[in-house]
């Protein structure tokens, strides 16, 4: 958004911060969260392979990786609002 002041909506530099900006929300919310869930899957198995008094000396998985759409959608929000207030200063 700073960078629409900074050159204007038709700019490269928009263009290419735009993308930029939605392939890390894509990657927070979709890709990371079905990590997630892989990650929980693999937990349950490992505990299911493992109930019989085994020891399994690896760490459990990191189920909580990605963001929820809601999180990702504040984080856009506050990304604006701060861009917004910074392009104000600046200008």
């Amino acid at each position: 958004m700073t960078q629409k002041f900074l050159d204007g909506w038709n700019s490269a530099k928009f263009a290419i911060a735009a993308l930029f900006a939605v392939i890390v929300m894509y990657d927070a919310a979709g890709v990371r969260q079905a990590a997630g869930k892989q990650a929980r899957i693999l937990n349950q198995i490992i505990d299911e392979l493992f109930e019989e008094g085994k020891e399994f000396n690896e760490e459990r998985l990191k189920e909580l990786l990605g963001h929820t759409p809601f999180q990702v959608l504040m984080g856009l929000i506050l990304g604006i609002g701060v861009s917004l207030v910074a392009g104000m200063i600046v200008i």
